[in-house]
């Protein structure tokens, strides 16, 4: 039985109630599940019932296969307002003939032989002709582009443009009805047939005005007492008591803070979330979070809120200086209690004066350096407030808002407490607590130290069980953190400035679990002293992240590249907290804009990372200077500072909204961001100058390029004025296939005119006759075959030449660095040379991917050697063993080693068309797409090659068998084939 499932809300899916949410018509998202063979979605249904309505459904009908992002079809949310949506859709299906090799619907297959008259290219386009106009429906107001396709915006638009599907209101029980032998039968009817509704979700909005809020921030009163909640003194606790008058029916907290809090009622903690609010750009945007506490509160007196708050990203230390109050000195709560009670009565408890605060037994922490808790002081939230003396709190500022484009100057004034804010509704899931691992081992080091091995490279902390026999009064117990060891010691060299220490003052009351507030460590290695005879028993690591439902996998029949694909994915669960940072453990943790530049499409790849990045991208898009120029790092601390322009760092501006978009196909991203991705190109433009080339000034070029030595990353093979032009032209050509989607024909223009220029500059200016690219490095001639720098077949063949004998010169090994390694394998696929890519790829000596494997690495490092093969740290004062950036290789994996890649934004069609390698027997993935799961697996047979590809409704796969031969599937099956293991020319599409 078809059946509806997976309702989400614009970019997350808090399921199973949306809670503050805030868009007053947020775009509605399923998927199917239970599909009979060759199911196509060709309608839906979605009934809403609004709580401030008369209570009776409606449902809105609208023939459309789309299921991601489509419109609210009703009238828009107010605050607070809940709303209950199901949806139900119709269609057809083909049946199944399982006797046959291809399983599923809407499949044509073609070979190579004799018998095909009209050739392989003619009966492919024959079948996809016959499957878009009826099955493949561009996303409304779209141009569905090979640019898109392709990842590669060089490219022209060919498909066709289609409206928005009329939605038609109707009555709930005027349901579509089907005879009942069609419904026994669906082959044997071309009418549509309705599935069950979907189970109930609920959607309610937060405070969408400005005048939704009463609360005021509240912070511990300066004067004889000031010392309460200053910056070195123990965290505060702010609360306040009150009463109801009859059972609570619904109850919302919608809490914010400066700094981070932990909020409590009745002594239960009022969510699973940790680091709340998050990190945003505090001078602009300040994330709060909605809470159903229903369950919490009781009748009559007695009620108590409380808010324990932290130094957090708001004041605490941040950056290599280390210099704390970036955004201002004083923690302060904003809070907003709102309660409907069973008599019908509301109450509303804010912050105010009346609040009272005190001190807790945090007695210090910092995200860098770690926390200290003072057992012997009333351990937690509510006995804190219920014995510790307390003292007055004062307002400190009412919430106020600032327009969404709010003036850029915000973001050069210091103290964030004083200016203008939007106060801002989740875009994604909340920081929390992800899974819980054990130790491995537990042993002494060669100084006598207690150690524990964990096993995995992870970002988190240690929760440590301690004994009674450990229990000693004033004893204290030091939990130090590392991520690798160095000559059997903890490696801390790499923390640089951080701590990454976390103590405990014992009470004496006997054993006691510990766990540390507000801070978070990079570490997979732990030294506990204070603690006799530590038992692997007593500790765990707890994986602290966003959220992010994981999206896409793989594997194959070499373990070093199993590990190579979960380095990757360790390394994108540690840096995704909240913010895509460089690294998770030394005195850094920024949102660097070239590390996600680079790595975005891989993160999309595997993690619902969407909704995370989104909401990145409006900080970037605030903090964005008047003239376009972006800073290196989202959101940037310093309020005085102002970087250089940088290609590959500002280019995120411009290619990881493009990226979203091609994951997503959510064209609101760039309507959003089109501003933003355009003022970069014009900044760049400026700098270029009439010559369109981009040449001096500050870049960090091909960064960490493994032959730059380790105090002078900057130092690449690759010259920066050819890389810088490079970027130029491909963020140019973005921002025009950008305003092409969004309908903006006169900026697509332009843009594309301008790509065009700057193109022929790179090549008069760089590039010789015989295709040689100025300073011969293997990531210009990556960049220039991949971003179509050199327009001219035979030139782009010599460079794919050249980068292959540079790339044997070097004994296979890695040349590249953050701007090259994304696109170094594509670069050589793409121009016939896949088996030296596969070649770079497995090459195991020092510097490469598997380089690391060997070395032990269970995350991406960040320097090809950050640990040197004789087990010695690097000595370069920046090297961390967690960083995504040199991970980009595992998207190629996907696409060239199981040959699964979209082809179309959001998933809606798909390449099937592995390269199977020498030395594999078999490789697969699979990718939750917002359509549903993809699935591609290929496994040699004897003599031969099984390729099967499961598809979910509406999707279409044009599939190339290892033997040459090509098909083109659509619609819910399992598809498969079997295909001679023979030679083939390499496929153009590989490297795309």
């Amino acid at each position: 039985m078809t059946t509806v499932t997976d309702i989400a809300f614009e970019h997350w899916n808090p399921a199973p109630t949306a809670l503050g949410m805030g868009e007053a018509k947020p775009r509605i998202s399923w998927r199917i599940k239970d599909a009979p063979d060759g199911f196509r979605q060709n309608a839906y249904a979605i009934e809403l019932t609004y709580a401030n309505g008369d209570g009776e459904p409606r449902a809105y009908e609208a023939a459309s296969p789309d299921r991601a992002l489509v419109p609210w079809p009703g009238r828009a949310l107010a605050s607070r307002e809940r709303a209950i949506i199901r949806v139900r859709v119709a269609g057809t299906s083909t049946g199944t003939d399982t006797s046959t090799d291809i399983i599923g619907a809407s499949a044509t297959i073609n070979g190579n032989g004799a018998n095909n008259a009209g050739g392989t290219n003619a009966i492919v386009e024959a079948a996809f002709a016959s499957t878009v106009s009826a099955d493949v429906v561009v996303p409304h107001a779209q141009a569905a582009t090979t640019a898109a396709a392709s990842h590669d915006p060089a490219a022209e638009t060919t498909a066709p443009v289609t409206s928005a599907p009329a939605i038609v209101t109707t009555n709930v029980v005027a349901e579509t009805t089907v005879s009942a032998a069609s419904a026994a039968n669906p082959a044997q009817t071309a009418q549509p047939v309705w599935s069950d509704w979907s189970e109930p979700v609920a959607v309610e909005a937060g405070l969408l005005e400005p005048t939704d809020w009463t609360a005021a921030f509240i912070s511990p009163a300066n004067g004889p007492n000031a010392a309460i909640g200053a910056f070195g003194e123990p965290a505060p606790i702010v609360f306040t008591d009150f009463a109801l008058p009859a059972e609570p029916v619904s109850a919302r907290l919608h809490v914010t803070a400066h700094g981070l809090f932990a909020a409590e009622i009745n002594g239960t903690s009022v969510g699973e979330s940790v680091l709340d609010p998050g990190w945003t750009s505090y001078r602009h945007r300040l994330r709060y979070r909605t809470f159903d506490v229903t369950p919490l509160l009781h009748a009559g007196a007695g009620n108590r809120v409380a808010a324990l708050l932290g130094d957090g990203w708001w004041r605490g230390n941040l950056k290599w200086d280390n210099k704390p109050n970036r955004y201002g000195s004083r923690l302060a709560l904003l809070a907003q209690l709102e309660v409907m009670c069973a008599d019908g009565s509301r109450v509303t408890v804010a912050t105010d004066p009346s609040w009272r605060a005190c001190e807790s037994a945090v007695m210090a922490n910092s995200l860098y350096d770690g926390s200290t808790i003072d057992l012997r002081r009333p351990v937690g939230i509510d006995a804190a407030t219920r014995s510790m003396p307390s003292f007055p709190v004062e307002v400190v500022g009412a919430p106020t808002h600032a327009p969404a484009n709010a003036s850029t100057d915000a973001a050069h004034t210091r103290d964030a407490a004083t200016q203008p804010v939007q106060l801002v509704a989740p875009d994604g899931p909340a920081i929390q607590r992800i899974a819980t691992r054990p130790a491995v081992k537990v042993w002494s080091s060669p100084a006598g130290k207690t150690l524990v091995d964990f096993g995995q490279n992870a970002v988190g902390w240690v929760r440590l069980r301690v004994r009674g026999g450990n229990a000693t009064a004033g004893k204290t117990v030091t939990v130090r953190h590392a991520e690798v060891l160095e000559y059997g010691e903890l490696g801390t060299r790499p923390l640089r400035g951080a701590k990454a220490t976390d103590r405990y003052v014992l009470a004496g009351d006997g054993g006691r679990t510990l766990e540390p507030v507000f801070t978070l460590h990079g570490f997979r290695y732990a030294e506990v002293t204070g603690v006799s005879d530590l038992r692997a028993e007593d500790v765990e690591q707890v994986v602290v992240g966003t959220g992010m439902e994981r999206r896409g996998w793989f594997s194959c029949s070499d373990d070093r590249l199993n590990r190579l694909f979960e380095n990757v994915v360790w390394g994108a669960r540690s840096n995704f907290v909240d913010i895509p940072t460089d690294c998770p453990q030394r005195d850094e943790r920024l949102g660097w804009t070239g590390d996600i530049q680079v790595f975005s499409p891989t993160a999309l790849y595997l993690f619902d990372a969407s909704g995370l990045l989104v909401s990145w991208l409006k900080d970037l898009r605030a903090e964005q200077f008047p003239d376009g120029n972006v800073p290196h790092v989202v959101p940037e601390p310093d309020a005085e500072r102002v970087d250089p322009p940088a290609c590959a760092w500002g280019d995120a501006a411009t290619i990881v909204p493009w990226n979203v978009y091609l994951a997503t196909g959510d064209e609101d991203v760039l309507r959003r961001q089109i501003g933003s991705m355009t003022a970069w190109v014009d900044c760049m433009d400026a700098l270029a100058g009439p010559s369109h080339l981009w040449r001096g000034g500050f870049q960090y070029g091909d960064w960490l390029d493994p032959s730059a030595p380790p105090e002078d990353p900057f130092r690449a093979k690759a010259d920066p004025d050819v890389v810088a032009t490079g970027c130029f032209a491909r963020c140019a050509a973005v921002a025009a296939e950008a305003a092409r989607v969004i309908g903006d024909e006169d900026a697509a223009e332009r843009y594309g005119r301008l790509a065009t220029e700057v193109r022929r500059a790179f090549r008069d200016a760089y590039v010789t006759a015989d295709g040689r690219i100025a300073s011969d490095a293997q990531t210009v001639y990556a960049l220039a075959i991949e971003w179509r720098l050199l327009g001219d077949a035979r030139l782009e063949a010599l460079a794919g030449d050249r980068l292959a004998e540079l790339v044997a010169e070097a004994d296979c090994r890695i040349a590249t660095g953050f701007v090259g390694t994304p696109i170094v394998c594509d670069a050589l696929a793409k121009t016939g040379h896949a088996d030296v890519a596969w070649r770079l790829l497995t090459q195991t000596a020092c510097p490469s991917w598997l380089y690391q494997v060997t070395m032990g690495a269970t995350t991406i490092w960040e320097r090809w050697d950050s640990m040197l093969p004789d087990g010695s740290i690097n000595p370069g004062s920046m090297t961390s063993f967690n960083h995504y950036a040199l991970g980009t290789v595992a998207d190629w994996m996907v696409r060239a080693i199981a040959g699964l890649r979209p082809t179309s934004p959001g998933w809606r069609t798909v390449d099937v068309q592995p390269i199977c390698f020498d030395g594999l027997d078999h490789a697969e993935a699979r990718h939750l797409t917002p359509y549903g799961m993809v699935e591609v697996a290929w496994r040699r047979e004897g003599s031969g090659i099984a390729l099967e590809a499961a598809l979910p409704p509406n999707v279409r796969a044009n599939v190339m068998l290892p033997d040459g031969r090509t098909a083109t599937v659509t619609g819910q099956g399992t598809y498969r084939w079997h295909a001679a293991a023979g030679d083939r020319p390499q496929p153009q599409s590989a490297g795309a």
